[in-house]
């Protein structure tokens, strides 16, 4: 089998599972308990709680664990919205993750200004139109740094820039779950991470909230992550992260290094095949784990399938919308449409994947090629 949807989700790393597995079965108190090796426990959860927040060239208090991306990116807007307690301006992108895209639809029956940005062919955001659209009534924003479909990567620290100069009380959050340790730290006012990216189990993630920033947390109850995420800390999923990303930080360079020559090497061969378009960025602007190409004729989820009996499993876009038929929101927004967009595959790639994997998927999408464009419709 070869893996490339490892933006869908990665195989959790053999230490990161015997971490949590250790801290399952033998260090399985829970840390808010008061005796002796819970209070040793809870040390061990805030030095890992440390050593994430120096990604983030953040302090320890300025980390929330979460169950991952979907709930920091959904706290994220309403923990703010609720300190704020006004009907002010809130703005995002067209190309957002569901998890920012849908809670911001929502927040529009409530009677939110919503103003959903627009991007660049490539799938970066309009920097002019984000300018235009802040105003002094402008309360939070949402950009996301790596874009999970095509890979397009913001500027966040020269938005947030912006930002500040125009709406200064917006607080300016990014959706990091494709970026966090992958790309360099970035400045904002809040940060989303998800460990099952980066090859941790999944149920577990982080949102970074600066210090200062009027936030008023998530769900209530006994008081864990300094009274702003109640719940029992899920200590096996938080050292398997820490685990995780102590491994991805101290190999980055090696990681993105590899990854981006697979990458590369796929989509050279790609391209070799008629009628095969790129979608994003260029391939070395983009994020090096990234790649979505369309091939013209064939319908993605057919192709999808043909592969996948191959035993090479790919996928048409974000797992979360997955299930739902319909245009896809993202290149659409991109100006990607009709048989591009119909036929539109993404790939995405963990360290462990290789140039030769690269070279049969290749082969085994040109040989299903070949085949599903004789029944192509005319």
């Amino acid at each position: 089998m070869i893996y490339f949807d490892n933006s869908a989700t990665t195989r959790v790393s053999t230490e990161a599972a015997e971490t949590a597995l250790r801290y399952m079965t033998e260090q399985f108190f829970n840390p808010a308990a008061a005796y002796t090796p819970a209070v040793r426990l809870e040390k061990e959860v805030n030095a890992a709680r440390a050593r994430l927040a120096a990604a983030f060239r953040a302090d320890p208090s300025e980390l929330i664990f979460t169950s991952g991306g979907t709930e920091s990116n959904n706290v994220a807007l309403s923990g703010t919205l609720a300190a704020r307690r006004d009907k002010c301006r809130i703005i995002t992108s067209a190309v957002e993750h569901p998890s920012v895209y849908e809670p911001f639809t929502a927040m529009k029956s409530e009677g939110y200004d919503v103003v959903f940005i627009g991007v660049q062919p490539d799938g970066r955001l309009n920097e002019k139109e984000f300018s235009e659209a802040l105003t002094a009534n402008t309360g939070f924003i949402s950009i996301m740094h790596v874009n999970n479909e095509v890979g397009a990567i913001n500027d966040i620290s020269s938005l947030y820039r912006i930002a500040k100069e125009k709406a200064p009380n917006a607080v300016f959050h990014s959706d990091g779950v494709q970026a966090f340790i992958k790309q360099p730290a970035v400045n904002c006012d809040m940060y989303s991470f998800s460990g099952h990216k980066l090859h941790a189990p999944k149920g577990v993630g982080g949102l970074f909230v600066k210090r200062g920033v009027r936030f008023a947390g998530g769900q209530l109850g006994g008081g864990q992550e300094s009274g702003l995420r109640s719940g029992t800390t899920n200590v096996p999923g938080v050292m398997a992260l820490n685990a995780a990303a102590a491994d991805y930080v101290k190999n980055r360079e090696e990681y993105t290094e590899r990854m981006f020559a697979v990458k590369k090497r796929l989509f050279e061969n790609l391209s070799r095949i008629r009628d095969v378009r790129l979608n994003g960025p260029a391939v070395e602007d983009g994020a090096a784990y990234i790649l979505n190409m369309s091939f013209l004729g064939v319908r993605g989820e057919v192709l999808l399938h043909s592969l996948m009996d191959k035993g090479l499993l790919v996928s048409t876009g974000s797992a979360c919308a997955a299930r739902h038929r319909g245009k896809n929101r993202i290149l659409n927004a991109m100006g990607v449409t009709g048989e591009r967009q119909d036929g539109a595959i993404r790939f995405s790639f963990c360290p462990d994947n290789t140039g030769e994997e690269a070279d049969t998927a290749a082969q085994l999408i040109e040989d299903s090629l070949n085949i599903l464009r004789r029944f192509r419709r005319r």
